[in-house]
């Protein structure tokens, strides 16, 4: 492969934007152990969460994925594949951090969990607020009497 077509296709895996529109393979060959990737992943993702007895298994799988990933980024690196091979690696690199990626996001809240969050202690604060206003915070300063 020549050194600007390798450089190309490590620009290419390292780009921001290069899982979007990207598949998650269906079956991958980690540590010469073939993965129903794509399975495993969905499988994971219908629940809202990950289950503390699935844990272990979810945090394993993305080691093991980082790592093939590393080995794979390190075989186009150290020029040791054809071009073509070096485009089926880099492929594949994109499939697995875009399973990676949809790994890393069950453990993050979505737009409409935080949302939901953000106004409850809003509500919480404002109620606080008013408790002490009209002078019901329990503090001694007045007990019932309202001042408006």
């Amino acid at each position: 492969m020549k050194e600007y077509e390798r450089k190309g296709l490590l620009e290419r895996i390292n780009r921001e934007a290069a899982t979007v529109g990207a598949d998650i393979p269906d079956e991958i060959e980690v540590q010469g152990e073939p993965i129903d990737l794509r399975s495993f992943v969905f499988e994971i993702k219908r629940r809202d969460s990950v289950p503390p007895g699935e844990r272990d298994r979810v945090d394993r799988a993305k080691r093991n994925l980082r790592r093939e990933r590393l080995r794979r980024v390190e075989r186009i690196e150290g020029n040791e594949v054809s071009y073509e091979e070096g485009e089926a690696l880099a492929a594949s690199i994109i499939g697995i951090d875009r399973a990676l990626e949809a790994l890393e996001g069950l453990d993050a809240p979505g737009p409409e969990t935080e949302a939901q969050r953000q106004s409850a202690a809003d509500q919480k604060r404002w109620m606080s607020f008013l408790r002490k206003a009209l002078g019901r915070d329990g503090g001694g300063r007045g007990g019932s009497r309202q001042r408006f």
